[in-house]
């Protein structure tokens, strides 16, 4: 049984001597440290005598605890067993920062923009590192063609791409829905119910198709890889492969990244196809527009260029997913936390970068695919 720590105090030859006595461990202190060390620091400010000679067991909490309680400086008379001083030696060499350190590490705004400039440094520079390796396994994989993995690459496309196609058609279809019924309330006020075509075809041909399907893909298939390799580090599968000549970044890295840079211009397609028959549809019931009228006005008022931007688009924000998904894959740490962590911010990093290239590509094709 645990006995608890007391705290006695005694007069000897006209000194005040504290006596401790018990167990200061972490079991038995756990409910009682602010108060004992509040204790403690009351009695050493008094510059009493200590007898730890009663202590039946001190470990590193114990220790730490007497140590603050003392101010951190060895009192002028202390008696305890070598044993319990070794302990309290090893608890005065951790390093304590000070108030004037830690109120330097919280305080300030340029510290705040350092430390995310040093953060945003590393991935930069990691992820520079992952793309140059992606780049050299490229060359070697055309010397060594045997070598490709088609087997990681066709399940990661299966897995993104066809999976995925009925959510994108269900969120491509409400989208073209909502978009035909809104812009048709605008439109009937000025008798310009026509100019729906032109609204719902440059809309999501060359905007909301790529862009909802990268939203859609970063959500799931990124995050997807992005636990995949997680776990893969955490279970340290990802050394075993070092271990057995294996590359992390030819295996793992390389088939997901094309993979998904091939199947996001074909869910662009499939998802940009179900939006706008979401917005044919919605506009026959709201504005009595013929489907043939709708079919024939279409290719006119939306010039192939905007298809290719739409595919430009697509294979993009699929290179830049797979990036993000196994930059953020490698860099998780083998505990639960940073998984959870790591996949977060491989979802929002992805979304995020995706809307600054759709930016991009709004002002590098800002003169492309507009009807004459």
């Amino acid at each position: 049984m645990l006995t608890p720590a007391t705290i006695s105090s005694e007069l000897r030859d006209g000194r005040r001597v504290v006596r401790l006595a018990g167990h200061w461990t972490l079991a038995v202190l756990a409910e009682s440290l602010n108060g004992l060390e509040q204790q403690l620091a009351e009695l050493a400010a008094a510059g009493v005598d200590w007898d730890l000679e009663a202590v039946e067991r001190l470990d590193s909490a114990g220790a730490l605890l007497i140590w603050r309680g003392w101010g951190r400086r060895w009192p002028a008379t202390a008696a305890m067993p070598a044993a319990h001083r070794h302990v309290l030696e090893r608890a005065a060499s951790v390093p304590h920062p000070g108030p004037r350190a830690l109120a330097a590490r919280h305080d300030g705004f340029t510290h705040w923009l350092g430390a995310i400039t040093l953060r945003a440094g590393r991935h930069v520079r990691d992820a520079t590192a992952m793309v140059g390796q992606l780049v050299l396994d490229l060359f070697w994989l055309c010397a060594h063609p045997r070598e490709i993995p088609l087997r990681e690459f066709s399940a990661t496309v299966y897995k993104s791409g066809a999976l995925a196609l009925p959510v994108t058609a269900l969120v491509g279809f409400l989208i073209g829905v909502v978009v035909s019924y809104l812009s048709s309330l605008q439109l009937k006020l000025f008798g310009a119910e026509v100019f729906i075509v032109n609204i719902i075809g440059m809309s999501v041909i060359r905007e909301l198709g790529p862009v909802l399907v990268a939203v859609l893909v970063a959500g799931r298939s990124g995050s997807a890889m992005t636990a995949q390799i997680g776990v893969m580090r955490v279970t340290e599968e990802i050394d075993a492969l070092a271990t057995m000549g294996v590359s992390r970044s030819l295996r793992l890295v390389l088939p997901k990244v094309l993979a998904l840079a091939l199947a996001m211009p074909l869910l662009v397609v499939w998802c940009s196809a179900a939006a706008i028959f979401g917005g044919l549809f919605a506009a026959h019931l709201q504005l009595d527009l013929s489907w043939g009228f709708f079919i024939d006005t279409l290719p006119r008022v939306v010039p192939l260029p905007n298809l290719w931007i739409g595919l430009a688009k697509g294979f993009v924000f699929g290179l830049l997913i797979g990036l993000i998904a196994c930059h953020f894959g490698l860099r998780v740490k083998p505990n639960t936390e940073s998984l959870s962590t790591k996949t977060t911010s491989s979802v929002v990093a992805s979304i995020t970068v995706v809307i600054l290239a759709d930016a991009v590509f709004a002002i590098m094709t800002r003169n492309v695919g507009l009807p004459l």
